[in-house]
């Protein structure tokens, strides 16, 4: 491990293999914590390269438990993290409107690392239990056509760097890796970026798998469609510049998509909404990521189809019914 952190140190990158013998070796408990923050800390002053991210990503699945719902074609809607900007749940929230408008989503979520509030933290505080079954995700697909996968329970490497990533209080690779290993790998993926670099290896990644996506990039440095200045759509069609008034949306304060303080503050945000109660930027933000998760599976949908498809389901309480029978399923 000394020789991998002073080839990191001098800026020389790891081959595919080496990236994936080192995290094998993190979760077999051979690297002390001291040592994985060091690593952790080294990708912080360099970009990471494809082939390290493939190698870390080829370790977690190969560790996962893994699930089998490819039949279901489902979506994953899911930021990086890392931005700082603590927000509430938009892209969970967002997952739940998809599914209200009938499409199948696997999300695939942890507590927060770098946030107050992670996709575990607000589903947890519904009442939900987190489990392994597989027969479990698929009532759950049929009757509500969403299932979530507490990462923790699938991927070791993820819970056994818990502690040090807590402590550590800032953005790494793991939470790059996050989107790359939901172990249900979804056949269409929906993610928000929080820098542009980030935009463009992802897109390499997905590219070279042939994966059907969509990246998001608000360009004041969210990692989700904030509305609150320009934002840059990366997908199998090209890429696009919006602006949120060319889809009917007022700019956002930043202000305004906060998550609260608390666990318990982002976990009401998130039911307001799905209420259809919650403000008019709170709103407007979860449709708006919404529509372009629908359109990740719909891409021959304009994005105003897809709005009006996510509207729908957000007004029509469509979300909120598909939140009751998740919630009455999965306690």
């Amino acid at each position: 491990m000394k020789e991998i952190l002073y080839k990191l140190f001098d800026y020389h990158y790891l081959s595919r293999e080496e990236a994936k013998e080192v995290l094998f070796a993190i979760v077999k408990g051979d690297i002390p914590d001291t040592q994985v923050a060091s690593l952790i800390t080294s990708f912080l002053m360099r970009s990471i390269s494809v082939d390290e991210i493939l190698g870390f990503r080829d370790a977690l699945l190969d560790m996962r438990v893994e699930v089998n719902l490819s039949d279901y074609a489902p979506l994953d809607i899911v930021g990086t993290g890392g931005d700082g900007k603590n927000t509430f749940n938009i892209s969970t929230s967002a997952c739940f409107v998809v599914a209200g408008a009938g499409y199948n989503v696997v999300k695939h979520g942890n507590y927060g690392a770098t946030s107050i509030s992670g996709a575990s933290n607000v589903i947890e505080q519904q009442g939900v239990k987190f489990t392994t079954d597989n027969d479990q995700f698929r009532r759950s697909l049929d009757s509500c056509h969403i299932a979530y996968l507490h990462a923790p329970l699938f991927s070791p490497a993820l819970k056994a760097v818990a502690p040090v990533r807590k402590s550590l209080g800032v953005r790494n690779f793991f939470n790059v890796l996050g989107p790359l290993v939901n172990p249900a790998q979804p056949e269409y993926q929906m993610l928000g970026v929080y820098n542009l670099a980030m935009s463009r290896l992802y897109s390499y990644i997905y590219q070279e798998e042939n994966k059907k996506f969509c990246i998001v990039h608000s360009m004041d440095g969210y990692d989700e469609v904030s509305l609150t200045s320009q934002f840059k759509v990366v997908s199998n069609k090209g890429e696009q510049l919006f602006v949120p008034e060319e889809l009917g949306f007022k700019r956002i304060g930043q202000e305004e998509l906060s998550g609260g303080n608390t666990p318990v503050e982002a976990a009401r945000i998130f039911r307001n909404v799905l209420h259809a109660q919650g403000t008019e930027a709170q709103m407007n933000v979860v449709l708006a990521n919404a529509a372009f998760g629908i359109q990740t599976i719909e891409q021959d949908k304009p994005i105003e189809e897809c709005l009006e498809i996510a509207s729908d389901s957000l007004y029509g309480k469509k979300a909120l019914n598909v939140l009751e029978k998740f919630i009455e399923i999965n306690q």
